[in-house]
């Protein structure tokens, strides 16, 4: 069995996310395998091969901030795609304290 790449593996992180829930950048490094891939995460996800079913845009800061490079539409389609799930912002911000993912992986 071939080992997986590094953007497979944050791909499969990624995928895990549930709808109306958000993870940092560094949260999606950590779970991928190691803490310091939260840039690769980042180009990863503007590789992103299958949006339809790696759901990037629940992938934020970790203030909350969405990406200003949303390669899928832009920050407001990301926005608007995380508000379609029910997540809400302040100040243009997700409420990490609400929607931020705590998974056991």
């Amino acid at each position: 069995m071939k080992n997986k790449s590094t953007f497979e593996k944050i791909y499969d992180v990624v995928k895990k996310i549930p709808k109306g829930k958000v993870a940092s950048y560094g949260q999606v490094a950590f779970l991928a395998g190691n803490s310091r891939w939260a840039r690769v995460v980042g180009y990863a996800l503007h590789r992103n091969p299958d949006p339809g079913n790696i759901p990037c845009h629940r992938v934020v800061t970790k203030d909350g901030r969405v990406s200003s490079a949303f390669a899928f539409g832009g920050e407001n389609e990301q926005i608007r795609l995380l508000e379609g799930e029910g997540v809400r912002f302040s100040d243009g911000h997700v409420i990490m304290e609400e929607y931020q993912w705590s998974c056991d992986i």
